[in-house]
């Protein structure tokens, strides 16, 4: 069975295609999909295993960065994606995607979809193009076997994670719900450039507490392969490059869970 994926999009997305690309490579059937096709009832949610919420500018960022498509998450999708959720499928939202899924309150875990964090504009006031170290900190679904420092790019100009209160940033140490942190090249906490955008604690990505959903600012559908690397090509002798075990660990996990069912 080839875990089925659908890569939302919508105006102003612009990176489905390396995401659908990279989920290509980790062994699952995609579709690229108009978020218009769900909301219209002509394609239902229940027909995939993985939802993705790739890069870019959704609606052009108006009124802030992936608002627009939270508020159609939230209000008009609300009870097919809380479904979908709870019956173990993943979701994974990267750059812009993990815009939305924070300000449409799916993440960190709120089952009334309370927006708690955000992602604001960088420190540097300005957008940051650059690849960055991530140490991985938590417990998800997709960063299993991930344990030591890896190097992807970063493309955001509002990519700052911040956080309501103390309260909701404990919550999320307790629950092992930080998943990724910028790092400097040896793991230990850094400022800028290693952090590229200024947020809390250096976090580059967090889970729900099921670890099922996943949204993180750096980029691993731009590292699938060595080659990609702009000054290494050939990191350690590697023909992958360092994003594209996210993709394996979520193909893998549906492979694992949902032998064979036909949706």
């Amino acid at each position: 069975m080839k875990p089925k994926v659908c890569v939302l999009r919508s105006a102003g997305t612009n990176c489905d295609k390396e995401t659908a690309a990279a989920f290509l490579l980790a062994g699952a059937e995609v579709e690229s999909l108009h978020i218009n096709n769900l909301v219209n009832g002509r394609r239902k949610l229940d027909q995939f295993h993985i939802l993705a919420l790739s890069g870019g500018f959704s609606y052009g960022d108006d009124v802030a960065s992936g608002k627009l498509f939270a508020n159609e998450l939230k209000f008009k999708l609300n009870e097919e994606l809380k479904k979908f959720i709870n019956d173990g499928k993943l979701v994974i939202g990267i750059c812009n995607g993990f815009q939305i899924l924070v300000k449409s309150g799916f993440l960190p875990n709120s089952a009334e979809l309370k927006q708690s964090t955000s992602l604001i504009l960088n420190d540097s006031a300005k957008f940051e193009d650059r690849w960055a170290y991530l140490k991985p900190t938590g417990k998800s679904v997709w960063t299993r076997g991930i344990k030591e420092i890896i190097y992807l790019p970063v493309a955001h100009g509002e990519g700052k994670f911040v956080i309501a209160d103390k309260e909701v940033l404990d919550k999320l140490k307790k629950n092992k719900q930080i998943v990724f942190k910028y790092c400097d090249p040896k793991g230990r906490s850094s400022n800028y450039p290693d952090n590229p955008n200024g947020s809390i604690e250096n976090i580059a990505g967090i889970s729900d507490t099921t670890g099922r959903i996943l949204g993180m600012m750096p980029h691993p559908e731009r590292h699938v392969f060595s080659a990609q690397h702009p000054r290494n090509w050939d990191r350690k002798g590697k023909k992958y490059g360092d994003g594209l075990q996210i993709f394996k660990n979520g193909v893998d996990f549906i492979k694992k869970n949902f032998k064979g069912e036909k949706i």
